[in-house]
């Protein structure tokens, strides 16, 4: 237990010291007082004074409440650093989930930040061939939100390379795999988690290889690096697996929803898969991805509960006092 001011206990607690040294003065006289006139009386602490005792406890529990206790209790919140990737490759911009794709996950990504406490800062990542950062990780909700409602279709699209441009974010500086294949060390985040929405058409495919032939770093490779830094990602499946056909720069592409790349990310990660193949799916998706849990000691006021001790002690005072002298004091 902390005290805010230990100055003011020190001095209720001198004054009630005070009290209980002149409540037995006082019964010490009255006792002489009675020897002397050939009467007989009990000790000093007897019963009589039981009213006064009380009374000074309660003076002095009341030292301890205007002295600002407090005790440090475990209280476990929602915190740290949230990447929203979203997406914006020309497939998105597919209509097998109304009105797009691409309008679909921003009105869930929108949900999802306002359904976050001030205590989570959040970031946007929109990917593209490379990956593009939006706005880095803040508290100010808004600008994430403004940098959502900006996202537009076009161009491809490399998982990996969108899974490092928010661990970039994340860390605020340029993560990247080198040539030969090797994982940078980026440091422990564990408070970290990226939400990725995309429909899980990938440019690098499934290349095993940590960098592919065109540039592009593959899922699996960003996803390792992502794990090792305790960074979990949360894939949201945006599409259906039916799919349906787009016009790309003039071409029409087919293009599906492939659920077994975005599982594969997600659980490499410790994260989860969320499906989402229609609009109503996508607007749960605020409530059914679960951020980490961060545990901070934090006071609490125990002042209240001592001014309740305080004042019950001194009311028993008080009646017993009444009850066994016919005086208040």
């Amino acid at each position: 237990m902390s005290l805010a001011d230990p100055v003011l206990l020190a001095a209720g607690l001198l004054i009630a010291a005070g009290l209980a040294w002149a409540a037995v003065a006082a019964a010490r006289r009255r006792a002489a007082a009675l020897a002397a006139a050939g009467v007989a009386a009990g000790r000093p602490g007897s019963s009589r004074l039981g009213g006064v005792w009380l009374s000074v406890a309660g003076v002095a529990v009341l030292a301890v409440a205007v002295a600002g206790p407090a005790a440090s209790v475990p209280v476990s919140h929602a915190s740290g650093t949230v990447i929203l990737a979203i997406d914006v490759s020309g497939s998105m911009a597919a209509t097998d989930v109304a009105p797009s794709r691409l309008a679909a996950a921003k009105k869930a990504a929108l949900a999802f930040i306002d359904a976050q406490p001030d205590s989570v800062d959040i970031g946007v990542v929109a990917f593209q061939r490379g990956g593009l950062e939006a706005a880095l990780p803040t508290a100010d909700h808004a600008t994430a939100s403004a940098a959502v409602r900006r996202l537009a279709a076009g161009g491809g699209t490399s998982l990996g390379d969108a899974v490092l441009a928010s661990l970039s974010a994340i860390t605020r500086r340029t993560v990247t795999i080198g040539l030969d294949g090797s994982a940078p060390n980026i440091g422990y985040w564990p408070s970290a988690t990226i939400v990725l929405f995309s429909d899980g058409q990938d440019e690098a495919g499934g290349a095993s290889e940590s960098t592919a032939a065109d540039g592009d770093t593959s899922a699996d490779a960003a996803a390792s690096v992502a794990e090792k830094a305790g960074v979990h990602i949360d894939t949201v499946g945006v599409g259906t697996i039916a799919g349906t056909t787009v016009d790309v720069d003039g071409y029409h592409l087919f293009t599906a929803l492939d659920p077994a790349t975005l599982t594969s990310i997600s659980q490499a990660t410790g994260g989860t898969y969320h499906p989402a193949s229609n609009a109503s799916e996508l607007d749960g998706i605020a409530s059914s991805i679960n951020l980490r849990l961060t545990v901070t000691n934090e006071p609490l006021p125990l002042a209240g509960a001592f001014i309740v001790l305080a004042l019950a002690l001194l009311a028993a005072g008080a009646v017993l006092t009444v009850t066994r002298t016919g005086r208040v004091v």
